[in-house]
């Protein structure tokens, strides 16, 4: 297995470490940015499988970073279609796209055929990113497809993601923190999974004969205040008592609901997403005590 990273020497690959993989993985310096890298790389690795998992992939830090978001996601993917076209070598590739390209969708479930209305910068790149795809596969037969994967949680996540921000928190305050967690809109709801699962369905989709996009999701959509209930009830706490929102913290335009039907990846993939929230939130919160890094 082969890896990348804008400076292979220098980075510590923390996350590989902890997985116990790190050994396993060939990193390789590269930037998606860099038409003329990424053709280095992929000349000399020859991979018969890509998964471009790069860019920036935070929503709200898009807001504060529209260029770099665009440039990391939707150049990014281009220079790695563009490198397979030019190659010619006979790789199939792999697109992490995002339920954020839906926008708003009022709770009706978002399947392959709903129309993008993105409402963000990051949900624009990956729109962009997602019709690039498209187009190269139309237009140059590459075996490319797109995992329009709705929002998929780990312990690996760094803490300025909401999620583990909340379950670090509530382990903190648990162990006897005196501090408040301070989020932003508590009503926002969102379809969240456990992200081991979907990098299964990543791979099955590299695995078909005919390359096609699927929306990878639970079908299930959970508020943030019901994410935030479960994190502090798995610690014994009312999460009433430690938590507040603050208006400041809310993103300039946000999706109130986000909703996924996963049909079409349970049927020709036969995937379907086994942890629910309870069972992700239990799974963070337990990585989160036994990692002891709470600081």
């Amino acid at each position: 297995m082969h890896g990348t990273s804008r400076d292979a020497q220098l980075a510590s690959f923390s996350n590989l470490a902890r997985l116990g993989i790190r050994e396993q993985v060939k990193p390789w310096s590269m930037s998606t940015t860099d038409f003329r890298s990424v053709l280095q790389v992929l000349l000399r690795v020859r991979p018969a499988e890509v998964y471009n998992l790069s860019g920036q992939s935070s929503v709200g830090l898009s807001f504060d970073q529209p260029v770099e978001t665009l440039e990391s996601v939707a150049t990014g993917t281009l220079n790695l279609l563009e490198a397979i076209r030019f190659s010619g070598l006979p790789v199939r590739f792999y697109s992490a796209g995002s339920g954020e390209v839906f926008g708003d969708t009022d709770g009706v479930p978002a399947t392959e055929e709903m129309r993008f209305a993105p409402r963000s910068p990051y949900a624009v790149a990956k729109a962009a990113a997602y019709w690039q795809v498209t187009n190269y596969r139309e237009a140059y037969q590459l075996h490319a497809c797109t995992g329009i994967l709705f929002n998929h949680e780990s312990p690996l996540r760094p803490e300025r993601y909401v999620t583990r921000k909340i379950v670090a928190a509530a382990c903190r305050i648990a162990d006897g923190n005196r501090e408040t967690l301070v989020l932003g809109n508590m009503d926002v709801a969102r379809d969240w999974g456990w992200a081991p699962e979907y990098v299964e369905a990543m791979w099955l989709m590299l695995q078909q004969d005919i390359a096609d996009d699927y929306v990878v999701a639970t079908g299930d959509t959970h508020t943030l205040a019901e994410f935030v209930e479960a994190a502090f009830s798995c610690v014994g706490l009312d999460w009433h008592d430690h938590v507040r929102t603050d208006p400041s913290l809310f993103r300039p335009a946000d999706i109130r609901r986000g909703a996924a039907n996963p049909h079409k990846a349970n049927s020709k993939l036969g995937w379907h997403a086994k942890k629910r929230l309870n069972d992700i939130v239990a799974a963070m919160v337990n990585a989160e005590v036994r990692s002891g890094d709470r600081g």
